[in-house]
């Protein structure tokens, strides 16, 4: 399995935020999304290397840390999910994955951190291949449902504008019943000044549906840089 980087930081988005987590980031993603802020983990280069499932966890307990999250680019890709998570979790490790909810295949976890892209994950300047690999892949309810009733989870939704609050209600009605306080909505930003801004409507409408505000710590606490 391509695996970009494996770090200790702070889980800066979600239920978890503030936990202290050893992140695994793999490399590859069947999506193209507009506001991607890995694409050094996802389709822009070769970063990485090929490690075995036993490599993998082997690095990551050297961290000591209790928590594990699983994320990439799109950590679904790979069958070798399967045998890492039971592994995690055979050694009593707290299991995160964060997924694009757009694949399924049958891995362990406690949190299944689910991102539905919506139609502002478009990539504007995309044509052609690219265009038809992203559309084709990123609207997946029936994987999302099938996610939501096998796991703990949460439903984390980037926002730009106003209008995308009503496109998050709709994806849900679509959905089927899920808890209204296990849906986040989060502002797509990655400068405390543009965050701060959006929250003011984010947080309104929250309050108004049931749903959480989720803003992104990981800028608040140390900037937009990579390995946080």
């Amino acid at each position: 399995m391509r695996i970009v980087e494996i770090f200790l930081s702070r889980q800066g988005e979600g239920l978890s935020t503030g936990v202290e987590s050893t992140f695994i980031r793999v490399g590859g993603c069947n999506l193209r999304c507009s506001f991607c802020d890995t694409p050094y983990a996802s389709w822009e280069n070769e970063e990485g290397e090929d490690l075995s499932v036993e490599e993998i966890v082997g690095r990551a307990i050297l961290f000591g840390c209790r928590h594990v999250v699983l994320t990439g680019g799109e950590p679904m890709l790979y069958s070798e999910m399967i045998p890492l998570t039971r592994q995690l979790r055979q050694r009593h490790l707290i299991v995160t994955i964060e997924t694009a909810g757009t694949l399924e295949i049958p891995v362990e976890c406690d949190l299944m951190s689910i991102s539905p892209k919506l139609s502002n994950s478009i990539p504007q300047e995309a044509s052609g291949p690219i265009l038809r690999l992203h559309e084709s892949n990123r609207y997946r309810p029936e994987v999302v449902r099938h996610l939501v009733d096998h796991y703990e989870y949460q439903l984390k939704f980037v926002v730009d504008e106003p209008e995308d609050l009503l496109e998050v209600d709709e994806y849900l009605v679509h959905l089927g019943a899920v808890a209204a306080d296990r849906v986040l909505l989060m502002p797509m930003a990655i400068d405390l000044a543009t965050m701060r801004e959006k929250a003011e409507w984010i947080v309104a409408y929250a309050r108004k549906k049931g749903y959480r505000y989720c803003p992104r710590m990981q800028i608040e606490w140390y900037g937009n840089k990579r390995r946080t």
